[in-house]
């Protein structure tokens, strides 16, 4: 949505197959860049310079005022079109607007776009997304390709993220092992998987972007995220290896030694060389997830702690972070790094992207420091629909809450992340839009007239240019929520419909497929299968839930623990949860046990318990060591009907699911339900150390069937 839009009374510009394209200014360019444009939409066009406009032309000027470098004036008129902007940047915005205007209207010689007066200037700064290349592969044209896109939404950076523990993507000429074995994998297959843009491909790509006003801030994780790298080069690790580029997703104690000097110079020198390939005058080092193990029984680098009269393994990743900031102001950059940089102390000049939430966002702020905003809960689009919906991203607001009018200033903007560990090339499209749609506006609109019903109407018309552009967009949202209610010892089930062009069909367990027309009932534990047709034509989604009927659905419930934000679903609604802890049916806990208490409202003949948990430990997710379960009658004395263990080694590292229950054959009111955590990451866990999680779906209570 522009910031302001006026509609003419009159017709606005006639498209033909030819326009002469008129530019006045430095522009030549981002005139040749519109003509390309139209070319690839069948408009043939001309190019000259001149500061007078002819009939049916598109006149580019640049140098007219307006609020900001990034602000353009857009005017449909009979007999041309104009684009009026104080710089390059307004001019490229004026340019993706007659671009998206021309894909959607353009049916030939002929066709007429209405008259208009569009004046525009973005909300922030920074506009981004971010590219995960280095867990998967992505090709260099389909990199240019979402450049393009970004473009075409007026985002205006793309947070390339180029090295991690799955793949080191970047040609470092100095150190030629980073991608002669940094880039490769094994793919379980007895191959190997991976790839690496070369210096010749980087500098290609950045002139691509650079072109079309997105500038391209590169990734280059530290001192965490590492095992690509010291698979290569395993001597600026703290135990000098021998590794292997990490083939699972999650976090690994493999890091960079931060007491050994020589590792300063290795980072410096790949540094040296990345600064070489990208203008951009920021540098993001990644620093998040940085697990102490290593640096805790290392000699040289407790040796650094004491020398440096640090306290602990944060300050000495703050010593870390403090030379490579160092470094970087020589060469004239600015650190970029996640909110974990705060951890020991922010060091002078450093900007935080704030990612687990918005209390970093907020303390950077306050402290006087710029902070780019991309919490999981809005921004993180390898989430599924689940999670982050279309409507939950146009809701996103990046600025925190309690900031001064002079604090608000330094909240550059924000991200859309797109992680690969589950989204390899063929998914990103799918995965990014439409929601990218609903970010752009964010960052850019007038926050005071947002209004989701309107601009749920303007997706819906844009996705005639996605079409036209190849985008192979997945949904807004899920199409159906499963509402649950208990009925006696009977689940009722409805199929709330968020879409009203599609047609639901449902099957519960082995059941014929049946078009959903109103609640029903289930007596059993089974799975629901849910698919859609608009019209005649079945479309590409379906869901699978696994429900659960039992006693305790929907009774009063106390939970004496801190639930994540993250994870928050019902316990006793009838819905179990998959392998994936992100499928919507988790709760989790991270660092505490859990504790519970559930009260049915009456005695109850109760046959047995459960509780269902989920372990996955590369998230640093276990199973409980126990799970205790008490009753009472009263709701005060509590005894013991038994207790339940996994027989799971807490070293498996497959995603999976376990139901921990008892019998318990007695008359009881209320129920306690206890899982103790196996406490920090073992020894032998790469996170070591850290607190984990417990990952819980729902509390089932069995009653004794009447006979």
């Amino acid at each position: 949505m522009p910031f302001s839009i006026e509609y003419g009374s009159d017709n606005g510009f006639i498209m033909q197959d030819s326009i002469l394209i008129i530019y006045n200014g430095k522009i030549a360019d981002e005139a040749l860049l519109l003509s390309e444009y139209l070319k690839e939409i069948g408009i043939v066009s001309k190019i000259k310079a001149s500061d007078k406009k002819e009939k049916g032309c598109i006149f580019l000027s640049k140098g007219i005022g307006a609020d900001s470098v990034e602000s353009y004036k857009l005017l449909s008129r009979r007999d041309e079109i104009v684009v009026l902007a104080p710089s390059r940047y307004g001019i490229l915005h004026g340019i993706q607007s007659i671009r998206q205007l021309f894909i959607r209207e353009y049916k030939g010689v002929g066709s007429q776009l209405p008259a208009f007066e569009i004046n525009d200037t973005p909300k922030f700064r920074w506009r981004g997304m971010l590219l995960d290349c280095s867990r998967h592969f992505m090709d260099k044209e389909f990199v240019k390709r979402y450049i393009d896109l970004l473009a075409l939404h007026k985002m205006n950076r793309l947070h390339w993220h180029l090295t991690d523990d799955q793949g080191w993507r970047i040609e470092i000429k100095k150190y030629p092992l980073l991608t002669q074995k940094g880039a490769w994998r094994k793919d379980g297959k007895g191959g190997k998987y991976g790839g690496f843009y070369s210096q010749d491909d980087i500098r290609e790509i950045v002139a691509y972007a650079g072109r079309r006003g997105v500038m391209i801030v590169p990734e280059i994780e530290m001192p965490g995220h590492a095992q690509a790298a010291l698979a290569a080069y395993p001597q600026h690790s703290c135990t000098a290896g021998p590794f292997d580029v990490e083939t699972e997703w999650g976090v690994f104690k493999e890091i960079y030694c931060a007491g050994n000097d020589s590792t300063y110079t290795f980072i410096e020198n790949i540094l040296s060389e990345v600064i070489a390939l990208f203008p951009s005058p920021y540098i993001h080092i990644g620093g998040d997830e940085v697990p102490k193990y290593r640096w805790e029984k290392c000699p040289k680098c407790q040796k650094r702690i004491k020398e440096q009269r640090l306290v602990d393994g944060n300050g000495l990743q703050s010593y870390f972070i403090g030379r490579i900031n160092s470094f970087l102001k020589t060469k004239g950059k600015q650190l970029i790094g996640w909110d974990e940089i705060m951890e020991g102390g922010l060091v002078e000049g450093a900007i935080v992207q704030s990612w687990r939430g918005f209390d970093a966002a907020q303390k950077a702020a306050k402290s006087g420091h710029a902070t780019i905003v991309s919490p999981t809960s809005h921004a993180y689009f390898d989430y599924g629909l689940n999670e982050i919906d279309l409507q939950k991203v146009y809701e996103f607001d990046p600025i925190p809450k309690g900031l001064s009018k002079k604090e608000k200033k330094l909240v550059l903007g924000a991200e859309c992340n797109m992680w690969s560990e589950r989204a390899p090339q063929e998914k990103i499209d799918s995965k990014v839009f439409p929601r990218i749609l609903a970010m752009s506006e964010v960052l850019w609109s007038n926050p005071k007239k947002k209004n989701f019903v309107d601009f749920k109407d303007r997706v819906s018309k844009h996705y005639s240019i996605l079409d036209k552009l190849g985008v192979n967009y997945g949904m807004e949202n899920i199409p159906v929520s499963i509402a649950t209610k208990a009925a006696d010892d009977k689940l009722l089930v409805e199929l709330q419909n968020r879409d009203s062009s599609l047609t639901a069909e449902y099957s519960f367990g082995k059941s014929v497929w049946k078009t959903y027309s109103k609640p029903f009932e289930i007596t059993e534990k089974d799975s629901l299968k849910v698919r859609f047709r608009r019209g005649q034509k079945e479309i590409d989604f379906s869901i699978n839930q696994l429900l659960n009927p039992h006693l305790g659905v929907g009774k009063r419930i106390w939970q004496n623990y801190k639930i994540s934000e993250q994870y928050t679903a019902d316990i006793i609604d009838g819905k179990r949860g998959s392998n994936n802890f992100k499928d919507g049916n988790w709760q989790g806990t991270f660092g505490y046990d859990v504790n519970v208490v559930i009260d049915l409202g009456k005695m109850t003949d109760v046959k047995a318990l459960g509780a269902g948990f989920l372990q996955y430990n590369n998230a640093w997710i276990f199973f409980p060591k126990k799970v205790d379960f008490l009753v009472s009658t009263d709701g005060k004395n509590y005894i013991s009907v038994g207790q339940a263990f996994t027989k799971i080694d807490a070293r498996d590292k497959r995603e999976m699911t376990q139901e921990f229950s008892i019998a318990v054959n007695r008359k009881i009111r209320y129920i306690n339900v206890k899982g103790y955590s196996i406490g920090r990451c073992p020894d032998w866990h790469d996170a070591a150390g850290s607190p984990s999680w417990i990952f819980m779906d729902e509390i089932w209570v069995e009653g004794k069937k009447e006979k």
